[in-house]
């Protein structure tokens, strides 16, 4: 049997999805890659996202095809009475709805959580919002460079060179983060109704899943402050944690250990550093992680990449070059994998994505079995003729 034709582990689950641009979309493909069926509800104009070029055609644009395959797409107009029941109808017989709507706007549609469930008691109801709904944000709309703004992610160069601006991080990583969490949130409530039979609601604001992610490693001495003040993990955020340029490029370097570093100076040529209290005691090294990568920017330029990299695999210690995205369908590791893959969209001709990284033995995920719909593509397979 073909890894083709085996079921995928969401085979059976229905998620009626209500969001738009990436964080829900994101998720939502991700459950369509493990086999859930994935129906988008789209309002006549369409996801802002579909507008968004390049694109070859009119309202399937590449961002909107990288965040919205293995779903159909069908068209309702929620302002609407008759498409409101359309709706309620469907989610009669889902197990997840997914919406970034406001929830003040879906209460008014009567289809918040509780009125849904009185028709349909196994469903899961998730809202993707930019805030908790108990916080005073709980109404501001949010897009990713607003979360990384109030977050603190785009102070994080100020905490490294003091007379720096603040400054977004270029991807949209509040969106992406968001949208994985949403997928993993699904599958544990999907995981606690079979194992409990009880549905629930579930809340995946990006504000706190963004500050909540930053804080990992950055809340730091904070964790002892009486009142937290103390944030910023150092080593994240010295002058020379940056990558390192070589006679004909850039590369990143990094021991780790104490026996790494010793054997990165003793590779190198400096084994006067490897009594050093630097090397030998890690706490030493924190209070002066900066200085240490100083030294190793300067030793870095003395050789070219492949330099480093021969000389790094043979002390084992961790290093790779620095690639451009360009690069990336040359990586020899993705070439191997099959990371890249080119597929045929029936209406957009040969278009490339990415195979999902995650595997499983028995319910592998899958990137090319529905590709990215036209907007309505499947309002008459799903609604019926007549739309009812």
């Amino acid at each position: 049997m073909t890894t083709a034709k085996k079921p995928a582990i969401l085979d059976g689950v229905r998620i009626i999805d209500l969001t738009s641009i990436i964080f829900g979309p994101l998720a939502t493909q991700m459950l369509g890659d493990l086999g859930a069926d994935v129906i988008k509800v789209e309002s006549p104009e369409g996801d802002l996202i579909r507008q968004i070029q390049p694109s070859r055609n009119p309202m399937m644009g590449a961002a909107y095809l990288g965040a919205n395959r293995n779903k159909r797409s069908i068209v309702l107009d929620l302002k609407t009475e008759p498409d409101r029941a359309r709706l309620r109808k469907l989610l009669k017989g889902a197990d997840v709805m997914i919406s970034s709507i406001r929830p003040a706007a879906l209460a008014r549609l009567s289809l918040d959580p509780e009125t849904l469930r009185r028709d349909n008691p196994d469903l899961i109801t998730v809202f993707a919002t930019g805030y908790g709904q108990d916080g005073p944000y709980a109404a501001k709309p949010a897009f990713d460079d607003i979360v990384q703004a109030v977050s603190g992610l785009a102070s994080l160069p100020m905490l490294r060179d003091p007379d720096a601006k603040p400054d977004y991080s270029p991807t949209i990583l509040a969106d992406k983060l968001g949208g994985v969490t949403t997928a993993y949130a699904v599958m544990a409530a999907l995981f606690h109704r079979e194992r409990t039979g009880q549905a629930q609601h579930v809340e995946v604001p990006m504000f706190e899943t963004l500050t909540a992610f930053l804080l990992a490693e950055h809340m730091d001495g904070a964790t002892f402050d009486d009142v937290p003040k103390d944030f910023g993990y150092a080593r994240m955020l010295v002058p020379h944690r940056r990558p390192l340029e070589t006679k004909d490029g850039f590369i990143t370097l990094l021991p780790y250990t104490n026996q790494q570093w010793t054997r990165f100076f003793k590779a190198v040529g400096r084994d006067d550093m490897v009594a050093h209290p630097w090397i030998s005691d890690m706490e030493e090294r924190s209070r002066n992680i900066g200085a240490l990568y100083d030294m190793v920017a300067q030793i870095a330029v003395t050789r070219t990449t492949q330099e480093w990299i021969d000389l790094m695999e043979e002390v084992d210690i961790p290093a790779m070059p620095v690639r451009n995205l360009a690069d990336l369908p040359a990586d020899p590791h993705l070439a191997a994998t099959g990371f890249f893959q080119q597929i045929e969209h029936p209406t957009e001709g040969p278009i490339w994505t990415t195979k999902p990284p995650i595997r499983f033995s028995e319910t592998p995920a899958r990137h090319d079995h529905r590709p990215a719909p036209h907007l309505g593509e499947h309002t008459e397979e799903i609604l019926g003729p007549d739309g009812d």
